[in-house]
Order: structure tokens, then sequence, then C-alpha cells
């Protein structure tokens, strides 16, 4: 009876996929500083938002004046904030942030409402030969500092403000006329080719940068292994083989079943056959190299619904792993 009642509670499967943040991060302000909006996507959670944006999850709760016990609802909208933890605004690698361009914007207004980050690797990272800025213009005002989310690196160095002045300075020197330095040459005599070498020393030019000649910036894409949280038992399992090692390493058929657990805390769950409750298990994702850790609450034997199946992972535990599939799916189990 106990065995049928604790199968039931687990005989849906979840179907949904988490998706991570794909669009741009656009920096906005308010009263409490600098922060971005997310959308809640299928089957995020505080905790997966909190390691995708490196902040703790109860700062980003704390932030939106919500409980975190309670969970999120799908396309609800969350300021992520940006503090000293996870966002940075020196060097130049990490996942890009941008503010977009007002109208009748600088470059020191966008520095002032951006931390006061420096003008030099504003340029810099936006490859940019002036100060000048058009509006709705999206520059890089600094970089979120993630191992879920893809990064760049921005090759160079910043520009100096005397760089910058002297390219302005330049091209005016250079426009401006000046009148033959040698009184005893006249209009009429240039104008006839009675001067030679002697009579008029040729001025040397500068050469003037313009924007034309500034090389762009060169972006190096950087992919990077997307690190897992590997949940809550690693620790238990490491323990677990020091007084029985690993002796099992199969290939299986697995579903998911659909639990709260593991969403905040990370405690991944599933459920096999032949095996003791409470015994860690190690599931790999063949397509991509993730594991976990999940701990085993007990057989799947004699329900319908399994047919065909050797385990169940617990929804969150798939989510973990990047499970995509959402029927039958292959894992690798070592225990």
């Amino acid at each position: 009876m106990k065995k049928f009642s604790f199968s039931m509670l687990f005989i849906f499967v979840a179907v949904l996929v988490s998706t991570a943040q794909k669009s741009e991060l656009l920096v906005k302000s308010s009263d409490k500083g600098l922060y971005l909006e997310h959308k809640v996507q299928p089957k995020e959670s505080f905790y997966a938002l909190g390691r995708m944006y490196n902040i703790d999850y109860k700062i980003i709760a704390s932030f939106n004046s919500v409980d975190y016990n309670k969970g999120l609802f799908i396309d609800q909208k969350l300021r992520i904030p940006l503090t000293a933890d996870n966002f940075v605004q020196t060097g130049n690698k990490g996942t890009p942030v941008y503010y977009k361009v007002k109208d009748k914007e600088s470059l020191t207004s966008i520095s002032q409402k951006n931390n006061n980050v420096s003008a030099s690797n504003l340029r810099w990272w936006n490859n940019l030969a002036t100060n000048e800025v058009k509006s709705d213009n999206k520059l890089i005002v600094g970089f979120i500092q993630s191992t879920v989310m893809k990064s760049i690196t921005i090759a160079g160095k910043p520009n100096n403000e005397s760089d910058i002045t002297k390219q302005k300075t330049e091209p005016a020197k250079e426009n401006k006329e000046e009148a033959p330095k040698n009184p005893a040459i006249n209009e009429t005599d240039l104008t006839k080719g009675n001067t030679n070498d002697s009579d008029v020393k040729s001025e040397k030019v500068k050469p003037v940068v313009t924007k034309e000649d500034v090389k762009p910036a060169v972006v190096i894409q950087e992919v990077k292994t997307n690190t897992i949280d590997q949940g809550y038992f690693s620790t238990h399992f490491k323990q677990q083989i020091k007084t029985k090692p690993a002796e099992k390493d199969e290939t299986v058929t697995a579903g998911i079943f659909k639990t709260t657990s593991g969403w905040e805390d990370a405690k991944y769950y599933l459920l096999i056959d032949k095996v003791d409750p409470g015994t860690i298990i190690k599931i790999i994702n063949p397509t991509n190299n993730k594991a976990i850790f999940a701990k085993v609450l007990g057989e799947m034997s004699g329900i319908r619904q399994n047919s065909g199946l050797d385990v169940r992972i617990s929804n969150a535990a798939a989510s973990a792993l990047d499970i995509k599939e959402d029927n039958k799916f292959i894992v690798k189990i070592n225990y």
C-alpha cells in the first residue's frame, strides 16, 4: 500500500525545458541601483537565476520584495541587481551589459549614470574614436561575471583622453591656410612659377588620425564550459564510495517525475529498482557530459507508466543535466 501511494505521487512527467537568457543584457537603474530585467522562462527558479547571474538568489528575492519560498511563474519579470560581486566595469572580459543611448546624451553623462565608469573604458569596449555617441546606440558599460552565460574578450587597450584631444585638434591645424612667410614672394610670383626650393620652405604635414584609420576592436568569442552545480548530494557520494566503492557503470533508459525538490536546494532524486533507498547515484547526460548526484527514493516497478524505463529522475535533476527530451532519454549511472 505504501509503495502504491508513493508511486502515485510521481505519476505525471514534467515536459518543460529550462531556457537561458538569450537577448542582450540592457542595464536599467532605480533608487536601489543598477539592475537587469529578466523574464522568467519555463522551469527557471530563484536558485537557477542566482547561478546564471552569479548572485545569491535571496538577494534577487529581496531586491524584488518577494518571498523566494513561493517560487516563480512563467513570464514573471524580475529585477536582477548588479553588484560588486557579479558586475565589473574594468578589464575586457565577461558577458557584456549594454546601455541604450538616449537623445542628446554624452559619454560623460552615460558614465555618470553607470557608476561613473571610466570614459576611456567606454571608448575601448565600444571602439569609439571620439567621445561622440549617437542616440539609440547600445554601448557596453560593464560585464557580468557568469559561469553559465557566454563570455567575450575585447582586444586592445583603453584610449587616453590626450589621444582623443589630439585627434580633434590636428585636423583643424591641417585645414588652416597660412600666408607665405617670405615677404619677397607674392601671389603673382607663385602663379608665374618664379619661386624655387630655396625661396619657399616646405612645411611638413603631420599624419592625421581619422575614424577610418582606427581599426575595429577585435572581439574574441570565448565559449565557456557550462559549469553546472552537481547537487547537494555530491559530497555524500564521495563519502559513500569510501566505504562502498562504485562497481556499476550502466547506460539506461530514463524518464522524469515531477517534484518541487531540487529547484532551490539542488537536492536531486531518482527512482530505480533493486537499489536501496538512500543510495547516492551519479547520473551523466552522455550528450554533453554534465553530471549530477541524486538520492534513491524507492522503486518504480509495478506501475504501467514506467514500462520501458529503467529509472526516473526528478525534473530538477533533468533541468540541471540540460535534458531536452520529455518522454524517454538515455543517461549513464554510476554507483
